[in-house]
């Protein structure tokens, strides 16, 4: 596929600095953050959706290169600017945030360069991540009309989904010639979502599809009229009953000829070295050099450790019975249940927000630093409630112009638990994410990457502690809400054993789900959901519970060692204070923290 010229000068004129007698720290540091930045903003470059989702009109009008010679093209790039960073900048001349930047940076491109090596063995189509469903969400979240230029962009997106679905195609077929095939329940899934897509309007009689529906409203909301609204229709219109229904049709045409391969619905042990590939990407989650053996202990230790906390809340409650009974009635017991009625959804999103707005009132006891953004919770639009997880985070603006917002998937409340509902207040916002992305996006003395990154085992790790922490606060007024907060720990706990088990140990898709079903309160459905989630994005699941445990020990450790000199702020603010890391850099910065405490 070609470039367009600015993109391919862009590339080509990676930032390079002149090399320079050693200057003080200070010139020293702004340097890197300079070099840093700039680099940051060439690799967004390389994607128009990537400028799309952080607010930039630039190649509005096009769609990312899903060809395997854009990750190459993108790893050449970061490679190169690892090289000038070495070649540039003596660390002995940086002070310790700028040092902190260039170990992160060049870590990044080291787990880059891994995740590409191993490319061929990632799937395209998994349980949290379908092309076909991507597509249309960016442009109904993402793609904003303020002018006719930008209507027009969006358009010129409808066209280029053609030449995406061909690209992904062929990537697809690739994978799968060479061993890399889904397991088989993915397709069914696939294909049933981009079916979906062109299900309505204008591709057929009937109700409007969303994207129609998205193009429409968000034309209305233009000042432009007669013949040059209709022109726009038209265009749109005409872009997706062609081209974009082309595309379409081409990737499930793909999708029905790869499924008659797919022969299994094991772990990814059944890949081509699929033992190796399997390790990289629990490094790669973890940010660790644990072994998935070592995972799956852990997890089986976890499970014991918080089944005997559920016992103990049994016999609180006084419930006589073993631990699945007691399971079986919290999920079928109606007073654990809102009504799964309109009045129902308002009556969560009513008790949610009371728990973000209890926590936000204590939080100034506990942290130093309080997001500018405000925080609020949100039932998940109707149109993507098939597709959207059960809760999420979406980041606030930094100036607090934006606030953060806690979706919750409220299609179907009969699955959905009363005891659980603080829990995921507590890890989706205040004091979880909301804290975690809000405060990183504030801070505007980093460079770019750092206060846009994320690691799976520092966030989730982060959103796990902050549902223990918020017991801390007094948020879990009653034992079956403490209960809910176990039961979160123990899905995670339960991740590390079945994700280990399914991809490692050559478990089956239905011991994982039995293990699931007898160890947590999750439904049988959303046990099933969970093991096609392991089984598609292997290893993910085991950053959570990982990223927790380390939370806790450096937490315990800093207590230890300073004893009352230990004060919760500082330590929360150490680990907030630098953006996302790896789990073995929070060490070094909690450890620092303790040396400074000590000896002042």
């Amino acid at each position: 596929m070609k470039r367009t010229p600015v993109l391919a000068l862009l590339l080509l004129a990676a930032p390079v600095l002149a090399a320079s007698a050693p200057a003080r720290t200070d010139d020293q540091d702004a340097r890197l953050k300079a070099f840093l930045d700039t680099a940051y903003d060439t690799r967004v470059a390389l994607s128009p959706e990537r400028m799309t989702l952080l607010g930039l009109k630039r190649e509005y009008g096009r769609l990312d290169d899903y060809t395997p010679t854009s990750a190459e093209r993108e790893l050449r790039f970061l490679l190169g600017q690892r090289a000038q960073l070495e070649r540039q900048f003596d660390v002995a001349t940086l002070g310790p945030q700028a040092r902190l930047s260039y170990q992160l940076f060049k870590g990044d491109v080291d787990r880059f360069e891994q995740t590409t090596r191993w490319r061929g063995h990632r799937f395209v189509f998994s349980a949290l991540d379908m092309p076909t469903s991507n597509l249309p969400l960016f442009l109904i979240n993402n793609h904003r009309i303020d002018t006719t230029a930008d209507a027009e962009a969006y358009v010129s997106r409808l066209r280029e989904v053609e030449r995406v679905m061909a690209e992904i195609s062929a990537d697809l077929t690739t994978r799968a010639a060479s061993g890399a095939i889904e397991p088989q329940f993915i397709f069914e899934a696939a294909i049933s979502s981009a079916r979906q897509v062109i299900a309505g309007a204008p591709f057929v009689d009937g109700p409007d599809t969303p994207l129609w529906a998205d193009f429409k409203t968000k034309l209305s909301k233009l000042d432009v009229q007669g013949a040059a609204r209709n022109r726009l229709l038209a265009d749109a219109e005409a872009a997706l009953r062609g081209p974009f229904r082309r595309g379409y049709e081409h990737i499930i045409a793909t999708l029905e000829s790869v499924a008659k391969r797919a022969s299994s619905n094991d772990g990814v042990w059944r890949l081509p070295n699929g033992a190796a590939y399997y390790a990289s990407r629990v490094a790669i989650s973890t940010t660790t050099a644990l072994s998935p053996d070592e995972i799956h202990n852990i997890g089986l230790q976890e499970m014991a450790r918080i089944q005997e906390e559920m016992r103990a809340l049994m016999r609180k409650l006084e419930f006589q019975g073993s631990l699945q009974e007691f399971f079986a009635h919290i999920k079928t017991a109606p007073q654990f249940h809102y009504p799964n009625s309109e009045a129902g959804r308002a009556e969560y999103l009513v008790d949610a927000s009371a728990v973000v707005d209890e926590v936000m009132s204590k939080a100034p006891a506990k942290f130093r630093r309080l997001p500018k953004a405000q925080l609020e919770v949100r039932a998940v639009e109707k149109w993507r409630e098939a597709s959207a997880p059960i809760a999420f985070y979406n980041v606030g603006a930094p100036d607090g112009s934006r606030p953060g917002i806690v979706y919750i998937n409220l299609a179907d409340l009969s699955q959905t638990l009363k005891p659980q509902l603080a829990s995921i207040a507590c890890h989706e916002g205040a004091p979880g994410h909301h804290f975690q992305f809000s405060l990183a996006s504030e801070l505007e003395d980093l460079p770019k990457f750092r206060r846009r990154g994320n690691y799976f085992a520092y966030g989730e790790g982060w959103g796990m502690y902050a549902e223990s922490f918020c017991d801390e606060l007094g948020i879990y007024q009653d034992p079956y809400s403490k209960l809910g907060q176990l039961a979160g720990d123990a899905l995670r706990a339960a991740r590390l054993v079945a994700d280990t088990g399914v991809n490692a140990k050559r478990w089956t898709r239905e011991q994982a789900r039995n293990y699931l079903r007898e160890n947590t309160l999750l439904s049988d459905l959303d046990a099933s959901r969970e093991v096609d989630r392991y089984l598609s994005v292997p290893g993910q699941a085991t950053s959570y519970k990982i990223g927790h445990l380390k939370i806790l020990e450096l937490r315990r450790r800093a207590e230890a060692a300073l004893g009352t000199r230990f004060d919760i702020r500082d330590f929360h603010d150490v680990v907030l204070a630098n953006g996302a890391l790896p789990l073995d850099v929070l060490e070094q910065q909690v450890v620092a923290y303790i040396s400074r405490v000590k000896n002042p």
